[in-house]
C-alpha cells in the first residue's frame, strides 16, 4: 500500500517523533510537521499503516484552523504537502484538553467498573453507554510516555502551567467543542468527544496540533444516534480500538491490522473528510507518496534537490575531504561531511546508511579511506544509493601500494574508485541523474569542446 509512515532525508533536522507526527526544525520560528499514515491505539503505534489518514487528517485540521481562528490564532502558517504543514514555532503546553459530551469510550469502560470520578469530574450513578451529558466536562490528561488523568488543581501544583493559563484553556477548548458541535449537527454528525493542545507564541496562548479530525475526536451519525443510541456505529478511530479490543490474542491488543480492516478504516477517515470539508480527498494513487513528498519539499525551498556525503575514515583526511566539496558547492546540492571508521566504529555504518537508503531526495556517497580501505567497502554493501571511493595518497609510491584496497572489493558491493578529485566529485553529481545537473553539464562539455576549438584555431595561426 502506498503509505506514508516516515520521511527520510540527511537534510532535514528531526526534533521529535510522536506516534503519528513527526516534526522538523526549520528555523527558528518554524517547524515542519508531517501527519504520517501511521494509526496509534491504547498509547502504542500499530504496525499498519492506513492510506489517506495523514492527508485526512492534515486536510480536516487545516479547515478547523481557518475556521476557528476568531476563536484563538493557532500555529499553521501554509500546508506544502497533503501530509506536510509549515507551522509556528511555540512552546507546547504538556496537557491535553479533552472536552466530552458523551459517557462512551474509554470513559464509559472505567464506569462500567465503577469509577465515577475523571480528571476531577464527578459523574453521577446511573448513566447508561452512549448518555449525553447535560453539560459537557473536561477532564484534562498529561502528555507523556502514557497519558494520565489530571485534575485541574494538580495541574496546577505539578507545575504543568499557570492556573490563568489553564483557566483558558478550558473556556477555549469549551468553546471550540461548542463551535464544532453546531457546525457538524448542520451535517448530520454529532461530536462526541474531542481533544485540544495548546502552546505559547510570544506569551500568547494558541492552538496546536491538530482539532476535530478522526484521530482527536469522536464522530457518530446523528440519524444513527437517534435511532438507538446504545449501538451507534462510529466514523473515527474508534472502529480500530474496539475491533482490537474485540479480537485480542492470548489477552494481548494486536500490533497488526487485518488488510480489510485497514481498507475499512481507510474508507472511514476519508468519508469524515469529504462530510465536513465538503469535497472528496482527490490524491495521485499512481503515484509514489516519497516522490510526491521530494517535489514538494523541494518546491518549497526545505531541501535541495539532490545530496552528497562525504564519509572520511579518519579526520587527518579532512583537508582531503573539503578540495571534494569545493568542487561541489557550486553546482547547489546539498553537501555534508561525516567521519566513521570501518575499523573502529563500524557498528555505526547501519545507522547512517539508513538515512541515505531511505531519503526521499537521489543521493551519493563518497568514501574518503587510503590504506586499507575498508570504509568504501563496508559501505558500498550497505548503500542503495551510488558509492564514489576517493582515496587520499600521499603520493603515487603511496598509491601504488594501497591502490588495490579501494579498486578490490568483493562480489555485491558496487563501489567505483576515482583517484582525481574534481572526477570523484563531477562523477558523484552525474550519478544523481538531475535533469537540471545535466543542462549544466552540457554546457560545460560544449565550452570544452568550444575551447579546443579554440586553442586549435589560434595555435595552427
Amino acid at each position: 500500500m502506498n503509505c506514508l509512515n516516515r520521511i527520510y532525508s540527511p537534510q532535514l533536522d528531526l526534533i521529535h517523533s510522536g506516534k503519528v507526527r513527526e516534526s522538523y526544525r526549520v528555523d527558528s520560528q518554524t517547524r515542519m510537521i508531517v501527519v504520517t499514515d501511521r494509526i496509534s491505539s491504547f498509547d502504542k503505534v500499530l504496525d499498519s499503516a492506513v492510506p489517506y489518514k495523514g492527508a485526512v487528517l492534515n486536510g480536516i485540521s487545516n479547515y478547523w484552523f481557518e475556521q476557528t481562528r476568531t476563536i484563538i490564532d493557532n500555529h499553521l502558517v501554509k500546508m506544502i504537502d497533503p501530509n506536510i504543514n509549515l507551522v509556528k514555532e511555540a512552546v507546547p503546553i504538556r496537557i491535553e484538553m479533552i472536552v466530552r459530551g458523551y459517557l462512551t469510550g474509554s470513559m464509559w469502560r472505567g464506569y462500567q467498573k465503577g469509577k465515577r470520578s475523571f480528571s476531577g469530574v464527578d459523574v453521577p450513578d446511573g448513566l447508561q453507554q452512549n448518555d449525553r451529558f447535560s453539560t459537557p466536562i473536561v477532564t484534562p490528561t498529561t502528555k507523556e510516555d502514557s497519558d494520565r488523568e489530571i485534575s485541574p488543581a494538580d495541574i496546577v501544583k505539578e507545575g504543568w502551567t499557570t492556573k490563568t493559563l489553564y483557566d483558558k484553556m478550558e473556556k477555549v477548548s469549551m468553546q471550540l467543542f461548542e463551535f464544532g458541535t453546531k457546525y457538524l449537527e448542520k451535517l448530520g454528525i454529532i461530536l462526541v468527544d474531542s481533544k485540544y493542545e495548546f502552546g505559547l507564541l510570544n506569551d500568547e496562548l494558541i492552538l496546536i496540533d491538530e482539532i476535530h479530525t478522526p484521530d482527536s475526536s469522536r464522530f457518530w451519525s446523528l440519524a444513527d444516534y437517534q435511532k438507538n443510541p446504545a449501538r451507534v456505529d462510529s466514523i473515527d478511530k474508534e472502529f480500530v480500538r474496539q475491533w482490537l479490543l474485540e479480537n485480542k490474542e492470548d489477552g494481548k491488543i494486536k500490533q497488526k491490522l487485518p488488510d480489510e480492516i485497514v481498507q475499512e478504516t481507510s474508507r472511514r477517515y476519508r468519508e469524515i473528510y469529504q462530510k465536513i470539508v465538503g469535497e472528496e480527498l482527490i490524491l495521485d494513487e499512481k503515484e509514489e507518496i516519497n516522490n510526491r513528498v521530494y517535489k514538494n519539499l523541494f518546491s518549497a525551498e526545505l531541501i535541495k534537490d539532490g545530496y552528497v556525503i562525504i564519509i572520511m575514515g579518519s579526520p587527518a583526511d579532512l583537508e582531503h575531504c573539503q578540495k571534494i566539496k569545493s568542487h561541489l558547492e557550486k553546482y547547489d546540492v546539498y553537501v555534508d561531511m561525516r567521519v566513521c571508521s570501518a575499523h573502529k566504529n563500524g557498528e555505526r555504518l547501519p545507522d547512517i546508511t539508513e538515512v541515505y537508503n531511505r531519503s526521499v531526495e537521489p543521493g551519493v556517497v563518497i568514501a574518503v579511506a587510503g590504506r586499507s580501505n575498508g570504509l568504501g567497502g563496508a559501505l558500498a554493501a550497505n548503500l542503495a544509493i551510488p558509492l564514489i571511493n576517493c582515496p587520499p595518497f600521499k603520493d603515487k609510491i603511496d598509491m601504488m601500494v594501497n591502490i588495490n584496497s579501494s579498486l578490490m572489493m568483493p562480489s555485491k558491493t558496487p563501489a567505483s574508485t576515482i583517484v582525481d578529485i574534481s572526477s570523484a566529485a563531477l562523477a558523484a553529481l552525474r550519478s544523481l541523474n538531475l535533469q537540471r545537473l545535466k543542462e549544466v553539464f552540457r554546457k560545460e562539455i560544449a565550452d570544452v569542446k568550444q575551447g579546443l576549438l579554440e586553442a586549435d584555431s589560434e595555435i595552427r595561426n
